[in-house]
């Protein structure tokens, strides 16, 4: 079985395609119980989103681990990152995470982190992984864990997200759209906002199961973007079904990518002489986040696509911010994992000690044209290796002299490679993605 599984991605599938069952679920419980449990006392958080399948896989992971001996304490629907918070305040041996992030109700997951708020050690996951091969043997009843519930999780991170900003931080007079998904942060996120001074006006937080992401939050951003307009409100923040997303919209309806509020947030604190090193972004992150963060001397590195590839590169050069373009923001300085309403303050903090608005910010970073083409092949050996490929994208990367740049890759999920080519001048740009791509397809014939 994959490590995929356990980490920080946790299992992403639609229910029935992966082995994503109750029956998983419950042999997964005791398999994690029991690799807890040879640490010694076992006490394993866990939380959920807002589907409707979260009550059974709850139920199922619950029985699993109770039976290996393994303590529960159960968390409700909460943001990914506040079990990550919870689990060390509890000073629990791990936390466990039901939920499949910004996809639709009906995909579910599974996200593990240990007692420290971190991806779980490599040996821990390679345990479970074995013990999921063995036969289940439940423990003596003097020994079957006991269930209790967390009632008051909501208020500590709430507490917990306002510390990150200054005592005596006040956002009055700022008037904000928050869409909440109908996901995990429908009853945290207006409370912190709206306990920060802030006057708020709350759109997708009424979950019912079945409208996690439905048209809403940050995968969806029309309703959030017209409401911004209809509220003349200052700026709009949307966040994805587990909380650990975040994009913005600000009063002229433009959406503000994750691109655009890492860097505000790297420049606020590079100003404030707090960045600790540089910034991590991905191989996605755009051309004009690198030539933005390098005007300001701003070190900057791009890590794979995914999250727990770019918290990676912040621990291996103990920088503190790092972020993908879709919003997943990590701020180390803050929390252990990428925390959407923690990010979200933190760029409200940037604007509110820059006196600017969020129209106004965003400026110091321009964009560079990016052009994405997906070409198919049959399969065999990568047109990536071709000698002619590599020969042309060292061309067009020598030819754009250090203002451009090309990607070029195969897709995980599909026979697709994709050629993506950014820079300065969009018909440059245009041309160059369009003559690699009819290359890239040429050679797969």
């Amino acid at each position: 079985m994959s490590k995929k599984y356990f980490g920080t991605d946790g299992i992403r599938g639609r229910v029935g395609e992966y082995p994503i069952t109750p029956d998983f679920m419950l042999k997964l419980g005791w398999a994690a119980g029991m690799a807890f449990r040879k640490m010694g006392a076992c006490k394993v958080l866990v939380g959920k989103d807002t589907r409707i399948s979260g009550y059974m896989f709850e139920s199922a992971l619950e029985a699993g681990l109770t039976s290996a001996g393994a303590d529960v304490m159960l968390l409700g629907p909460m943001p990914t990152p506040a079990i990550a918070y919870l689990s060390r305040t509890f000073q629990a041996e791990a936390g466990i995470v039901i939920s499949a992030s910004h996809n639709p109700h009906d995909d579910n997951g599974i996200k593990f982190f240990s007692g420290k708020g971190t991806k779980l050690p490599d040996e821990l996951e390679l345990m479970i992984e074995e013990l999921l091969d063995t036969p289940m043997a439940v423990v003596e009843s003097s020994k079957i864990g006991k269930v209790s519930r967390i009632n008051d999780a909501s208020g500590r991170y709430i507490e917990f997200c306002k510390s990150s900003v200054p005592t005596g931080t006040s956002f009055s007079g700022l008037k904000i759209v928050i869409d909440c998904a109908n996901g995990a942060t429908y009853k945290v996120a207006p409370s912190v906002f709206r306990e920060l001074g802030a006057e708020v006006v709350v759109l997708s937080a009424q979950p019912n199961g079945l409208n996690i992401n439905d048209n809403c939050g940050s995968t969806h951003m029309d309703q959030l973007q017209a409401a911004v307009l209809a509220e003349h409100a200052d700026l709009g923040i949307a966040f994805d079904g587990d909380g650990d997303r975040v994009l913005m919209v600000d009063h002229t309806g433009a959406i503000v990518d994750g691109d655009e509020l890492l860097f505000i947030i790297a420049r606020d604190l590079h100003e404030r002489g707090k960045l600790q090193g540089g910034v991590v972004g991905t191989l996605m992150s755009n051309l004009g986040l690198e030539l933005a963060l390098a005007d300001l001397s701003i070190p900057f590195i791009r890590a794979n696509v995914g999250d727990r590839y770019v918290i990676a590169e912040l621990l291996e050069r103990n920088w503190l911010v790092g972020g993908e373009n879709s919003g997943h923001i990590v701020c180390f300085n803050h929390t252990t994992t990428g925390d959407a309403i923690i990010a979200a303050l933190q760029v409200l903090m940037a604007l509110k000690a820059r006196n600017e608005g969020l129209a106004q910010t965003r400026q110091a970073l321009r964009k560079c044209p990016q052009v994405l083409i997906n070409v198919r092949f049959g399969g065999g050996d990568s047109p990536l290796e071709h000698p002619a490929v590599k020969e042309a994208s060292a061309r067009v990367t020598q030819a754009m002299a250090g203002r451009g740049r090309v990607l070029l890759r195969k897709s995980g999920t599909e026979p697709l490679v994709r050629v993506m080519v950014e820079g300065e001048d969009e018909t440059q740009v245009r041309s160059y993605a369009e003559e690699l791509a009819k290359l890239v397809t040429e050679v797969s014939a």
